[in-house]
């Protein structure tokens, strides 16, 4: 028994994107391993060690009964449990699907559906009880470890409230909306990324997730202004985080 506490990492539906950034934490990575235990990380390595654990982090959505029932495993397992990424905390691009008629979206990726378990995409909160997320696709690496150290020191970790737009003004960026006309999803989208995708000359599409107190209904009018088709405005916000509450008042149709 190493006495550090454990760690689990657990897969469902996704990319593995978010997972993948543990492991590009190559400048911190061995500080962090002297840390934590990672019990059990599939990914990364083939020994897994029971839990109970300290911190279990979640990546990607529930799609079916199977998924339901690891989830309430992990949910038991874990003192901590946290949803990473935009397949997590919001059920991610798979979630587009959850609009359109179910055997339809089978027939396009299948070539046996009838063989395919229902597949609509629900985020981890809607079957268990999460107590913190960590939006993105990916995650933002940095938060990433500030979650982590927090944790361990039993502070609340420091996740940016506010939206992207903030990180623009602090860059010093053109506002694409504004001044360009282009449909930007910025003034609705949570910090932290460094508004990565402004600052070169791309709009926001909102993969790090719904900010706090969102005026989505205002964005949206904004769209219409700015002439987009209602489809158009429609994919916009259902793109990363179609069922946030508020993000499906953007996206009605």
């Amino acid at each position: 028994m190493s006495g550090l506490p454990k760690v689990a990492i657990f897969k469902f539906a996704s990319c593995s994107g978010c997972q993948l950034e543990f492991l590009n934490l190559e400048p911190v990575l061995l500080d962090l391993l002297g840390m934590v235990d990672i019990a059990h990380f599939v990914m990364a390595r083939s020994a897994v060690s029971p839990g109970p654990y300290d911190i279990g982090f979640v990546e990607g959505s529930i799609v079916n009964a199977e998924d339901v029932g690891r989830l309430k495993e992990a949910r038991a397992e874990s003192k901590l449990l946290v949803a990473i990424g935009a397949c997590a905390t919001h059920g991610g691009l798979q979630a587009i699907s959850n609009w359109l008629p179910m055997r339809e979206v089978e027939n396009s990726v299948y070539p046996n559906p009838v063989q395919t378990h229902p597949l609509k995409s629900f985020p981890v909160s809607e079957y268990v009880k999460v107590d913190a997320a960590l939006s993105g696709c990916p995650i933002n690496k940095y938060e990433l470890v500030e979650f982590i150290k927090s944790a361990l020191l039993g502070v609340t970790p420091r996740i940016r409230p506010h939206s992207v737009c903030v990180e623009c003004k602090l860059a010093e960026n053109v506002c694409l909306l504004v001044s360009e006309g282009k449909p930007c999803l910025g003034p609705v989208i949570r910090a932290g990324c460094s508004a990565l995708c402004p600052s070169r000359a791309t709009p926001c599409t909102g993969c790090h997730g719904p900010s706090s107190d969102c005026n989505v209904e205002s964005l949206r009018n904004t769209f219409v202004g700015l002439g987009l088709h209602q489809s158009d405005i429609t994919r916009h916000f259902r793109k990363y985080a179609a069922l946030d509450a508020e993000f499906q008042k953007g996206g009605r149709t």
